[in-house]
Formats: C-alpha cells, sequence, structure tokens
C-alpha cells in the first residue's frame, strides 16, 4: 500500500496540486481541509477527511486512520487586506491550527512536516533580491503569522525532533497543465485570474490599486511561480525528509520580477482580448517589490522549475479559466 501523506489545505488551489503530484509520485494524498475555502471537486487524487485544524479531535482521527508518514501543510487563511482588517483571526486560525497540527503529529508519531510558509514574512525590501537569510519583517497579519509558525516548528525541532522543510514562495500562478484542477477563490484576490476574469467579462474592469510606487512603470512587482514547479518542489522536500537530511528553508520563486501593468499586458497578448483597467489608491500591507533569489533550492534540493515564465503560466491559467472551473 502507498505510504499517505496528509495535505492540510489539499482542496485548495496549491494543495490540490500537490495532490496530483504526490498521486504521481507513488503516494497516497489524504485532504484534511474544512472546505471553507476550498473545494470538494478539487479533491480527485486521494481521500478527503472534512475537518478543522482547530479540533485537535478530528486530526487526531485522520492520522489514527490513515497513519500518514509526513504531512504536507498548506492549510491557512492568506488575504493581505482581510490580514490588516482581522489580525486576531489570522493568529488565531493561522498559528494556532499550525499549532494543533504539529502536536497532533507528534502524538501519533508522525515527525515530517513539509511548510507552505511566504515570501510576505520579509515585508518591504525595495529593490533587493529576496533569500533565505534575508531579514524577516512582516507588514502585516498573514506574514506575522507565518514567520511565527516558522518559528514554532524550529521549536518543536527542537524539543520533540520533528523535521521540516520550509518553503517560502512568491506569487503563485497557472494551473494544472491537463486542467484537471486550477485557481479559483471566493472572493478572488489574486491577480492573474482577476486580469482573465476582466479579460473574459466576468468582471466590469480590473482595479489596479496604486499607481505611483517606485517602480518601472508604478505598479507594484512581484515574482511569479508556476503552480505546478512550487508542488515539485514539495514532493523533494518530502523526499528529502525521507532521506534523512534534516531541516531546511527554501525560497522558491522565477527569480524576475513582473509589474501589474506587465502582467496585464502578457494576459492581452495571450487571450488575445482587450482588459479593462480602473485605477485605485494603494492597500495597507502591499509591498513594493517581492522578488525571490531560489538558487539554494536549485544548487541544493535539485529543484528544476520548467514552467515559470509569465506566458506559460498565464496560459496554463487560460485554459483552466476557460473550462468555467468550479463554479458549478
Amino acid at each position: 500500500m502507498a505510504d499517505a501523506i496528509l495535505v492540510t489545505g489539499g482542496a485548495g488551489y496549491i494543495g490540490s496540486h500537490a495532490c496530483k503530484q504526490l498521486r504521481a509520485a507513488g503516494y497516497l494524498p489524504v485532504t484534511f481541509d474544512n472546505l471553507s475555502t476550498g473545494w470538494r471537486d478539487a479533491v480527485k487524487f486521494g481521500p478527503l477527511v472534512e475537518g478543522d485544524l482547530l479540533d485537535p479531535d478530528a486530526l487526531r482521527r485522520a492520522f489514527e486512520e490513515y497513519a500518514p508518514v509526513a504531512v504536507m501543510h498548506f492549510a491557512a487563511l492568506s488575504q493581505v487586506g482581510e490580514a490588516m482588517e482581522q489580525p486576531g483571526r489570522y493568529w488565531r486560525e493561522n498559528v494556532t491550527g499550525a499549532l494543533n497540527l504539529a502536536e497532533a503529529a507528534l502524538a501519533a508519531g508522525c515527525n515530517r512536516l513539509v511548510f507552505s510558509s511566504t515570501c510576505a514574512t520579509y515585508g518591504d525590501h525595495d529593490g533587493v533580491l529576496l533569500n533565505e537569510s534575508t531579514q524577516q519583517q512582516p507588514l502585516n497579519a498573514y506574514g506575522g503569522s507565518k514567520l511565527a509558525i516558522e518559528q514554532l516548528l524550529t521549536d518543536f525541532g527542537a524539543s520533540d525532533g520533528l523535521e521540516t522543510v520550509i518553503f517560502r514562495y512568491f506569487n503563485v500562478a497557472g494551473a494544472d497543465p491537463q486542467a484537471e484542477v486550477g485557481e479559483f477563490h471566493r472572493p478572488e484576490t489574486h491577480l492573474i485570474p482577476l486580469v482573465l476574469d476582466a479579460a473574459c467579462g466576468r468582471r466590469d474592469a480590473l482595479t489596479i490599486y496604486g499607481t505611483d510606487y517606485p517602480t518601472r512603470d508604478g505598479t507594484c512587482m512581484r515574482d511569479y511561480v508556476h503552480v505546478m514547479d512550487l508542488v515539485d518542489a514539495h514532493v523533494l522536500g518530502l523526499d528529502w525528509l525521507q532521506a534523512g537530511r534534516g531541516n531546511a528553508v527554501f525560497c522558491l520563486g522565477s527569480g524576475s520580477g513582473f509589474t501589474v501593468r506587465e502582467v496585464m499586458a502578457k494576459a492581452a497578448e495571450v487571450t488575445g482580448l482587450d482588459i479593462p483597467v480602473q485605477e485605485g489608491p494603494r492597500r495597507g500591507g502591499d509591498a513594493v517589490s517581492l522578488v525571490s533569489g531560489s538558487q539554494q533550492a536549485v544548487d541544493v534540493l535539485g529543484w528544476q522549475p520548467q514552467r515559470s515564465t509569465l506566458e506559460q503560466m498565464i496560459g496554463d491559467a487560460w485554459r483552466w479559466h476557460q473550462t468555467d472551473g468550479y463554479r458549478g
């Protein structure tokens, strides 16, 4: 029987793609999700356990039933604007959920965990290529809660032998090239699906929040990494732990920054459609520029991103977008 991997948030965007790659790698991905932001239809590659990370008993039952050999932890609240308005919710759900998960895993004798962290732990380092040693100064409760979880996992490593690989990644984009799973949030907050919604008329216009940033065209700059490249790294992280190589932290990104206007221009080129735009004020908690230095993942982990060009990411996202996704 295939080894089970417990995938928290496996019904969500990144988690569902991870489940597909885990299945392809010979594992049994067991999705643990409360379906608050995930989709039942996204769970296609292994069983679903409906449960909440704030419920220790639900976690205990999942570990008892499936005896996973490792955990991939994706489940989290992740909207910057919401984090600015409701910080308590982010600290409670993200950090307490991770604490419950770590304790349940260790109680079940499962001491390997791959954690989905974020570049939001760095805050705003204008013009700096961000790597594993860059100072972490989060601007909001989302980044702050993820940084706290990193420390929490490190502490459990020292006290209980929990082995972790932590991935700090940048803006995830694209979709499964076969369009079995893809990106769909309600409400949608990610740039590329918002651009595609505006292109195909699902929304009246794309709003650009801030046009006076110190970038080459006045809009925020971000590093985009293809979701399939990202989950490939997670499988490598799992292999790293299975081989007993110890704790590690890796940044994951393409190493290239694109502004909001550049993403829009490429989307218009890929789709052949006009994208209506309206301009709005800056949003609190948004950094000017976040670009990754991911060389350590390449040199040490052996990660080789294959699809993280803007054209490929938008093209795969557009293919998924045209299926109507989970809208039914």
